[in-house]
């Protein structure tokens, strides 16, 4: 049995074919989990989503900002960007059992030694607390009044977490920590204007998984989102595993080694299919 978990397909499921063949999955005997954005930008995000419903509980999927952008445009909540390539899925005879299936997927696991989520982790928060509020916004999209939680989920504030928060307040924080975070301050103020590497944090801000005596230190975390990360700087305990499929780099899986903290990448190499600068 092999474990796997694969950064952002963004709609790219030719990619995710070979990537699959590359490390020949099986599904009788092996598992994947995805980190977020399984949708949008990417060529084909109705034949992804097909893909990973027809693998049932082989596959594990977490839900990313371009998946829960999809789920709102489908309700009305935002219209669709010029760069949005979901129109396939919003028009498919299937429409409402893919979303559906979409909306009742995770916003965090811990599986194998691995917390994982789309984006990152507020320095605040532990494990047993992300996947606590995780749980939270899983409750909101699988009640039968998931539009509401839509409509009061976008926005940049509050723009720190607080236990006091309640209501739409609370979840949009949630939301914004596990599908948008890059940089933070020290105290866990979110930074959402930048968006480049690493190194380029706006003054009194830092990658999220940089600040000091962050609760999760001592937890191996997986994630997505961030595709201007070089991923191959070494971080003890980080693992990144966007690695820009949708513009031209790579699709990337990470099989779970045998030790805590342990994966072998296997990446398979994508045509560009998004323009920088155009969405």
């Amino acid at each position: 049995m092999a474990l796997y978990m694969i950064g952002d397909v963004q709609g790219c499921d030719e990619a995710l074919g070979r990537l699959m063949d590359e490390i020949g999955f099986s599904p009788s005997r092996d598992t994947l989990y995805l980190l977020g954005d399984l949708v949008n930008r990417g060529p084909d995000s109705l034949a992804v989503l097909r893909r990973l419903m027809a693998l049932e509980g082989a596959a594990h999927c977490l839900l990313g900002n371009h998946d829960l952008h999809l789920l709102a445009v489908a309700q009305g909540v935002r219209k669709p960007h010029r760069s949005d390539t979901v129109a396939d899925i919003l028009s498919a005879p299937d429409r409402n059992h893919l979303l559906d299936w979409l909306r009742t997927r995770s916003m965090a696991l811990q599986a194998h030694g691995w917390l994982m989520v789309h984006a990152g982790v507020l320095p605040q928060w532990d494990a047993a607390q992300t996947l606590a509020l995780a749980g939270e916004l899983e409750a909101a999209l699988r009640s039968a009044d998931w539009g509401v939680f839509l409509h009061g989920m976008y926005g940049n504030q509050p723009d720190f977490w607080s236990d006091g928060l309640r209501g739409a307040a609370r979840l949009r924080v949630i939301v914004n920590a596990l599908t948008r975070l890059r940089f933070c301050s020290p105290q866990g103020v979110m930074e959402f204007d930048t968006k480049d590497s690493a190194d380029s944090a706006p003054a009194g801000f830092m990658p999220w998984f940089e600040v000091p005596g962050r609760r999760t230190e001592g937890t191996p975390v997986a994630f997505g989102h961030w595709s201007t990360l070089d991923a191959d700087v070494q971080r003890p305990g980080v693992l990144a595993l966007d690695t820009g499929c949708v513009w031209g780099g790579c699709l990337t899986a990470a099989r779970l080694g045998a030790q805590p903290g342990e994966v072998e990448r296997i990446a398979v190499r994508c045509p560009q299919t998004r323009k920088p600068g155009k969405g």
